[in-house]
């Protein structure tokens, strides 16, 4: 019991991870955590702090990270569908400022392994969605940081609704681009 299949993404560092779902008529189990089974496919984290939030259809949370206290986070949604996304923010990386996007629902049961230095951020498809997310290091409220979500340089294809703009918070609508990024950081690129 409690196998899982990961997936490599386009990224390095990034998984998307597939639960072993055992069902019957009276519905199904699954173990959305083991550290074992990670730490064998090449997730070894300790994760310190689980966050879990509910929003609305439309609704757009990100591209956050933590600037001085970077957290690996490994994120599923409990009920309902969101399009997920993590930019790599990576010293170095050759694939700095690329991202790459998944689908999660409570019905496809996939997790996201999005490692430290990536931003993350999440649009809601369904009525309303419940995500759940695992953190490596506690929460840090003067140490956040973020990106605009709409940013050209990154090119995110959002895969909005038709009838609306993404419901921002106020914070989300300050964030800067990757360009800005850069510069704040010295550009140590």
């Amino acid at each position: 019991m409690g196998k899982i299949e990961v997936e490599t993404c386009s990224i390095e560092g990034l998984k998307v991870i597939t639960p072993a779902v055992y069902g019957d008529s009276r519905g199904y189990f699954m173990e959305t955590y083991n550290y074992n089974d990670f730490a064998a496919a090449g997730i070894d984290a300790v994760f310190v702090q689980d966050n879990q939030s509910m929003s609305t259809k439309g609704v757009l949370r990100g591209l956050h990270f933590q600037i001085n206290f970077p957290q690996d986070k490994l994120v599923r949604v409990v009920r309902g569908e969101v399009f997920d996304v993590a930019v790599d923010l990576r010293d170095g990386s050759p694939t700095f400022g690329k991202w790459f996007g998944v689908r999660l629902s409570a019905e496809n049961k996939k997790q996201f392994f999005i490692p430290k230095h990536f931003a993350h951020g999440f649009y809601v498809l369904s009525d309303e969605a419940e995500f759940c997310y695992k953190c490596t290091d506690f929460y840090h409220p003067n140490d956040e940081g973020g990106l605009m979500w709409n940013d050209p340089e990154i090119g995110i294809d959002w895969p909005l609704l038709a009838d609306a703009a993404p419901n921002l918070s106020e914070k989300d609508t300050k964030w800067g681009g990757l360009k800005a990024y850069i510069a704040g950081r010295g550009d140590k690129q």
